[in-house]
């Protein structure tokens, strides 16, 4: 594979206006909040731009990040896994977003598409794709749950069978709390170092999913965000927020990866929930929608095939 053939430009231009779409929408649906933006500039090379929004009448606080970074090695992030990335100059490029509502029956979201390329005069280039996106309820409706992964297994449909099973089962393998013995969420899709099939076919998949993510999600914020809630709702899901937190801080990827390359602190953290408290030993009471979420929604299910 040559360096030709690799259209780079054209992925930063798809996240560029991926992130404008998705920010259009989200304020829309939210009524009165509005991102404000942020365009930062890395000293080793690169930048991104990153938009929150806060205090919204649906969504307490969100963001909305792409980023374009480049540096002279890889962090020990990547190339734990992948060995021969080392001494390889980089470019790294994407769109993050995770988006936390303020009423606890309108479930968090988070999506994610990116593309790195590592490369070494006199040698091929060494680029993938990757991401994905996974929802987050503190309230379970099937409804929704079947809806998103629906979605998920639609986006993933043009490119064969077997691709929605298979990075379903990767995202709800990732997304999961070993410490918890649980996982984040009801799940979606992830996917990560792919370049088989080219990268025309590769960069058609990344679309695929970024262009799928609103059709998931937007449905279910505009069903549940008008659905009276007291305080023991609000209590539960500040206590939920804690296992986001948890994540993102102990195993997730990208936040190694933005840290140990010397991204932004505060766009890498933005997907953390501005409120959320921890409780000690909590157990939910038997028969509440409390204990439903543990016993039917935190559990790997085949929800895309449920009528």
């Amino acid at each position: 594979m040559t360096m030709e053939t690799l259209d780079i430009e054209a992925v930063k231009q798809y996240l560029l206006t991926l992130q404008d779409r998705i920010c259009s929408e989200f304020e829309a649906e939210d009524g009165s909040g509005k991102f404000i933006e942020d365009s930062w500039q890395r000293e080793e090379g690169g930048g991104g731009r990153s938009r929150v929004l806060n205090q919204g009448d649906v969504f307490e606080q969100g963001g909305v990040n792409f980023s374009h970074v480049m540096g002279d090695n890889m962090p020990k992030s990547a190339t734990a896994h992948r060995p021969e990335l080392a001494g390889r100059h980089f470019q790294a490029m994407g769109v993050s977003l995770v988006m936390h509502p303020g009423n606890p029956y309108v479930p968090t979201s988070h999506a994610n598409v990116r593309f790195f390329i590592a490369e070494k005069e006199g040698e091929e280039p060494i680029w993938w794709f990757g991401g994905g996106f996974d929802l987050t309820p503190y309230y379970g409706f099937k409804e929704d749950a079947v809806h998103w992964h629906k979605t998920a297994r639609k986006a993933c449909q043009p490119f064969g069978d077997g691709i929605y099973p298979k990075y379903k089962q990767w995202c709800d393998e990732y997304f999961f709390l070993k410490h918890r013995n649980e996982p984040r969420g009801v799940g979606g899709l992830f996917f990560d170092d792919l370049n088989e099939g080219g990268f025309d076919h590769c960069f058609a998949f990344m679309r695929s999913v970024g262009d799928h993510y609103l059709d998931a999600y937007r449905p279910i914020v505009a069903r549940r965000k008008e659905i009276p809630y007291g305080d023991d709702e609000r209590q539960f899901q500040l206590y939920r927020r804690g296992r986001y937190v948890e994540f993102n801080l102990v195993y997730d990827r990208g936040t190694l990866f933005g840290l140990q390359t010397g991204g932004r602190t505060e766009s890498i953290l933005m997907s953390l929930p501005p409120l959320v408290r921890w409780q000690y030993n909590y157990q939910p009471a038997a028969g509440t929608r409390e204990a439903e979420l543990y016993e039917v929604f935190l559990k790997p299910h085949d929800w895309a095939n449920e009528t």
